[in-house]
């Protein structure tokens, strides 16, 4: 049974929806409350505040919603945004993350196959099986105890199943990249296949915005082609792809073209948007890769 949701939802072709929140227990009640499948802790533009997000994912978790769903999965799957840019190599943010429960790290501003590369093998143990097939080799140093307590697994348990999804298909750990610049966009195709293990790519319409001369004005036919692109690729791939700003307003265009992890602002509730809709994904992650 899986523990992480969005990979079940996404072997399942099921879309995912999610929002941002700041490490801060209030938010985090306020997201499981309102019924979202997963939740981003913003730590790339918030403080980085280790103590913080721990209180915070334990309060993420309602124990009742656990017992009466009769699985270890919560309901609302804790995913965190580490700080440094992915050209900063910085392996130390995602490992004491993980150290904590997070189900997987995202991380932003991967312009290339380097970056991608350490991003995921800082989210994996290293281990003296692995060979060519199962690269990247894992950089993640050992201290599992919190994590195994959190996930409400053994410590062995918790060894087997934290790897990255789908490179490691029983991997519970999912680890998504912010695609969010022209140099980006124009390496993702390569990024996918070169580096396995990547499970989800988000496009940072702000960043990319800013590079392409337009800021924050999202719906720019020249953003707008990038972003389309991304899809494109992800499409091609097998990979899930990710929507920053889903709104009432744009929810059915969103789902047309595809996009299988939709965020919205904390304040829109998942039932509000997602009420009459389909959510089947058009094309299901590949867990082949």
């Amino acid at each position: 049974m899986r523990l992480n949701r969005i990979i079940d939802k996404f072997e399942k072709g099921e879309r995912v929806f999610a929002t941002f929140a700041s490490p801060d227990p209030a938010g985090a009640v306020a997201v499981r409350d309102a019924g979202y499948d997963a939740l981003l802790f913003e730590a790339e533009h918030k403080p980085w505040d280790v103590p913080q997000l721990k209180d915070s994912m334990q309060y993420l978790l309602d124990r009742r919603q656990v017992f009466e769903a009769d699985t270890l999965a919560a309901r609302t799957t804790p995913l965190v945004r580490i700080p440094p840019n992915g050209g900063e190599r910085s392996q130390w943010h995602a490992k004491q993350a993980l150290d904590l429960g997070a189900y997987g790290i995202v991380w932003p501003h991967v312009d290339t196959v380097d970056d991608a590369r350490n991003a995921v093998a800082a989210c994996r143990y290293p281990s003296i099986n692995q060979d060519e097939s199962r690269e990247p080799f894992g950089l993640r140093g050992d201290s599992p105890a919190w994590a195994a307590r959190y996930w409400g697994v053994p410590v062995d348990e918790y060894y087997k199943r934290a790897d990255v999804w789908p490179l490691a298909p029983q991997g519970e750990i999912l680890v998504g990249l912010m695609i969010e610049s022209v140099r980006a966009v124009e390496n993702l195709e390569s990024i996918l296949d070169q580096v396995p293990g990547v499970g989800l790519i988000l496009v940072g319409e702000g960043d990319l915005s800013q590079e392409l001369g337009v800021p924050r004005q999202f719906e720019h036919p020249t953003v707008q082609a990038h972003r389309d692109r991304v899809v494109e690729i992800c499409e091609a791939k097998g990979v899930a792809v990710g929507h920053p700003h889903v709104t009432e307003r744009n929810i059915d265009e969103v789902l047309e073209k595809g996009y299988q992890f939709l965020m919205t602002a904390p304040v829109v509730t998942y039932p509000g948007l997602v009420r009459g809709r389909n959510l089947t994904a058009a094309v299901p992650a590949n867990s082949s890769r």
